[in-house]
């Protein structure tokens, strides 16, 4: 067991009648994550960097994201990225994060088109 105030001692919250607090549980499970899912997120920065020519002061976020809309796969990986002049850019691949490969991303000439313009409001990212 780690240090007190670790992250290994936390558990999830329970009810009274032992319940999981969903919320906590999920947050938890998204501690736990293996060296190959941060490998592989580094893997998938270093493409999108390289495939839409961004320097390497423009920001990237890759995240995997649980899913629960019916007919969708219960996980997507989402990426999106800024240039610089702070334009944010957005994909969604619909696999775990340690399944996207090289070739799932869109290639370099649709850059423009997975702009988000600047005020726009989307419920999906």
């Amino acid at each position: 067991m780690g240090a007190p105030g670790s992250w290994a001692r936390l558990q999830p919250a329970r009810s009274a009648d032992g319940a999981c607090d969903a919320r906590e549980d999920a947050f938890l499970r998204s501690l736990r994550k293996d060296p190959a899912f941060f490998a592989a997120r580094g893997r998938l920065k270093h493409w999108v960097r390289e495939r839409f020519a961004l320097g390497a002061d423009d920001a990237v976020d890759v995240r995997e994201v649980e899913t629960t809309l019916p007919g969708f796969p219960p996980r997507e990986t989402v990426v999106e990225f800024w240039n610089a002049e702070g334009l944010r850019h957005h994909l969604k691949v619909f696999k775990a994060l340690t399944e996207v490969r090289e070739y799932d991303l869109p290639p370099a000439w649709m850059k423009d088109a997975l702009a988000i313009p600047q005020g726009y409001d989307c419920d999906c990212c």
